[in-house]
């Protein structure tokens, strides 16, 4: 698969992936387009290019990207001086309660573990098992068993509500 296949098949399913996965949009597009950067500088490096290649790259350079964000944050605040930080007002489109299901959801995928999140949504994105295990560094065959697990885990996180939502 050439680059620029891999693009066009990948690109918006990878963005939604790291957008999900930071919860940040704006952050998402930079983590993918230095993905693509990194695999059109080194190719040789990544061969062959594969969709699950290309998604663990990205998982890798968001995971270092929120890295960096956090230690900066660490500095701000311990230094001499402190920087506000803007919430953003939420679109007039938006109502009220898929903000609140957001948040839920949110809430519930940041009490996963790293690797739970990155399972639940590389299986959103239609990643097969022996695809999410190269990406998590563990075998095919605990996949489905981590997979539901952290379902489980989600499902108790967003309460027993969450079902009677429309």
């Amino acid at each position: 698969m050439t680059l620029e296949e891999l693009f066009e098949d990948h690109h918006a399913a990878l963005f939604r992936f790291i957008s999900r996965m930071t919860n940040d949009p704006d952050f998402a597009k930079d983590i993918v387009q230095e993905t693509f950067l990194t695999l059109a500088a080194r190719p040789s490096k990544f061969a062959p290019l594969s969709r699950a290649r290309l998604f663990q790259l990205g998982h890798s350079l968001a995971r270092s990207g929120l890295r960096k964000r956090k230690r900066r944050r660490m500095l701000l605040r311990g230094g001499r001086f402190g920087v506000p930080s803007a919430t953003a007002t939420p679109a007039p489109d938006i109502g009220m309660e898929r903000a609140e299901a957001r948040a839920a959801v949110r809430r519930a995928l940041a009490a996963l573990s790293e690797k739970e999140r990155t399972i639940l949504l590389m299986r959103e994105e239609g990643f097969t098992h022996r695809e999410i295990a190269v990406a998590v560094g563990t075998t095919t065959g605990s996949v489905g068993t981590m997979f539901a697990r952290a379902l489980a885990k989600l499902e108790n996180g967003l309460g027993s509500d969450w079902r009677e939502r429309p």
